[in-house]
């Protein structure tokens, strides 16, 4: 399957390069400077292309299979920057893969993005604009997978979790291990048209994966 990756070059993106290199996909990685290139090909993606989620992809996007969403402007930016990016930059992502015919299209999302009233107020603006992307790909008519992580930390992954379409518990996750999700899904059948949580736990992957 050729991957085409937004964000590739963000934590969890980098690691997920290294994971497709072992596998039997072929990444894409879409980069806004080409001396991003040499090092993301280095990780493991089959080729780069110049892109910007703030235009138009298309170009980009031509010959592949599946999106993997996991761009962000991150929870500390501006309201401004993060609807441009976590918001209308994926709206227009889930629109041009739509229109070209990619049929699959994986988000990488965050626990309580139903709830962004309910968040800590800074992060309100972030919560709202992922909601409102992973409604429009809800809606999309896409084979979807929306990906919500607990809290992100930069620990090694176990390649264990917990997943469900709700967690209570609020937990943490190695960004490393929602790579390691993000790729297991492109081959779990069962995660199309599904939102669930991920957070560390017990559970290999795949096998947590597959009791969706």
């Amino acid at each position: 399957m050729h991957v085409f990756i937004a964000g590739a070059n963000g934590q969890i993106g980098q690691h997920l390069l290294r994971e497709m290199a072992d596998s039997e996909h072929e990444a894409r990685a879409m980069i806004r400077h080409l001396d991003q290139g040499p090092e993301l090909q280095q990780l493991g993606a089959t080729e780069t292309v110049l892109g910007d989620l703030e235009k138009d992809c298309s170009e980009a996007m031509k010959g592949c299979d599946a999106v993997i969403f996991t761009a962000g402007s991150g929870p500390h930016t501006g309201p401004d920057k993060t609807v441009d990016v976590d918001q209308n930059g994926a709206i227009q992502l889930i629109d041009t893969a739509k229109a070209m015919g990619i049929k699959r299209f994986i988000t990488v999302s965050s626990m309580r993005v139903e709830e962004p009233e309910k968040g800590p107020e800074k992060l309100r603006h972030y919560l709202q604009a992922k909601h409102n992307a992973d409604e429009h790909l809800k809606n999309s008519g896409l084979a979807y997978t929306i990906v919500r992580p607990g809290q992100l930390t930069n620990d090694e992954g176990t390649g264990k979790v917990a997943v469900s379409t709700r967690l209570e518990d609020f937990g943490k996750i190695p960004r490393q291990d929602v790579a390691r999700v993000l790729l297991a899904v492109l081959n779990a059948d069962n995660t199309a048209n599904r939102v669930f949580d991920v957070v560390s736990g017990d559970a290999p992957v795949d096998e947590a994966l597959a009791k969706l």
